[in-house]
């Protein structure tokens, strides 16, 4: 049956080849991009991503894209509006790493989860309304120092007189 069916895809590409369906198709005669020397196997699949406009990153194994989200999470949760996005985002980003170590698969790599509060803190930090300058004035203030009134009202100490 493949034979039969072989030859039948073989019938059709002859006929198309002598009605000249073929002629003119754009790129006809020239080299494939990418198959220059030197040979690089993986040409497809970087033209691929290059035309597409995907990151390189697809390409990685799992454990090694989820280190480097977390490596990117400052980056990521900078522009988050409010305190709930960025601990929904570090909660989906957990998730998908506690995912991974139930079931790991790839190279052994250490991956954890992220520190949600340490998140949080960096970016209120980031998020901090600027501290308003102290107003100068002219006038200095000098207070005068408080007297201890510790010894009066403790017992075993009495003032000697």
């Amino acid at each position: 049956m493949t034979d039969a069916w072989e030859a039948a895809v073989e019938a059709q590409i002859r006929g198309a080849v002598q009605r000249g369906e073929f002629d003119d198709l754009p790129g006809m005669g020239k080299p494939i991009p990418g198959r220059g020397a030197p040979y690089d196997e993986s040409w497809w699949i970087k033209s691929f991503l290059e035309r597409e406009a995907l990151p390189s990153d697809l390409l990685l194994p799992t454990p090694l894209q989820l280190r480097r989200r977390v490596e990117q999470v400052p980056d990521e949760v900078r522009d988050l509006p409010t305190e709930q996005a960025v601990r929904d985002f570090v909660g989906q980003l957990n998730s998908q790493i506690v995912a991974w170590l139930r079931n790991p698969d790839g190279p052994r790599v250490a991956v954890r989860p992220v520190n949600a509060d340490e998140v949080v803190r960096r970016w209120r930090a980031e998020h901090a309304p600027p501290s308003l300058p102290t107003p100068k004035t002219d006038r200095v203030t000098v207070v005068a120092p408080r007297r201890s009134r510790r010894a009066w009202w403790l017992p075993w100490r009495r003032r000697s007189r």
